[in-house]
């Protein structure tokens, strides 16, 4: 059976401020009684969701990466998480993946949130990004990303988990419960979604629902309101047992995503 120990952390976000969210996270994650073996933060964690990214972008070589890879070699987990980037004069809203021994997977977010004016500050990503972790195939997605399910289509099981970080508001919470649930049924994965709290500094409410969501639809894990710190596990064997039962990914459309 391979098991796959997920640390979510659903974090108050302290707006535009850099060091004192690296250190709030740092001092959470302090309370970690049992190996991880993924810890995952919220959608631009160490600043919350602003445009400000002229100020507060970071190089690939600034202080927030250099404290991911960090964490992950103190814990011996991969850390997980976005955050502007700034390249090649170009800004990004980027989720790195930092492994434990320093190397990295990246995913630039591809759906950005024009009600927001996100497209007017950074550029989408043009990359579907999987990874691999104890054996699990696990897709990255980022917020608005949720929305489209052609994007997130698990064609040919690509993936086994979905893992979705976002900076998402209370008041289309409905929706993140209800996408969450949908793309986990419709693409036979695991889901995992998760969301920040606390207001934002344009005063928008973010009330959490971070959630673990298994094939069938069922919670593994649900927290709505409030920081929350949570380890669970998720199986294999379940995913593979699912699959085998309804093999309903072997039915699906074939299709071309451009």
């Amino acid at each position: 059976m391979k098991q796959l120990k997920v640390t979510t952390y659903q974090a108050y976000i302290f707006w535009e401020n850099i060091d004192k969210n690296l250190q709030n996270i740092e001092l959470k994650l302090s309370g970690l009684r049992e190996k991880t073996d993924l810890i995952v933060l919220p959608e631009m964690f160490n600043t919350g969701f602003t445009m400000n990214a002229a100020e507060l972008a970071e190089s690939m070589n600034g202080k927030t990466v250099a404290w991911m890879k960090r964490m992950a070699e103190k814990y011996g987990a991969v850390v997980t998480g976005s955050l502007m980037i700034a390249e090649n004069g170009k800004f990004y809203n980027r989720m790195i993946w930092m492994r434990p021994d320093g190397t990295l997977e990246q995913y630039d977010k591809k759906h950005l949130f024009a009600f927001a004016n996100e497209e007017k500050t950074f550029t989408a990503g043009n990359q579907i990004k999987t990874v691999e972790l104890n054996g699990w195939k696990i897709r990255l997605a980022i917020c608005y990303d949720l929305r489209f399910p052609v994007f997130l289509r698990n064609k040919d099981a690509e993936y086994d988990l979905l893992l979705i970080i976002a900076s998402w508001p209370d008041k289309r919470s409905m929706h993140w419960r209800t996408l969450i649930q949908a793309r986990a049924i419709e693409n036979q994965s695991f889901v995992i979604g998760v969301n920040r709290v606390g207001h934002d500094g344009n005063e928008t409410y973010h009330s959490g629902h971070s959630m673990c969501i298994n094939p069938t639809g069922e919670t593994v894990y649900y927290k709505p309101e409030d920081e929350d710190l949570y380890t669970f596990t998720i199986n294999y064997d379940d995913l593979v047992e699912i699959r085998n039962y309804h093999p309903f990914l072997k039915d699906a459309d074939d299709f071309e995503l451009k």
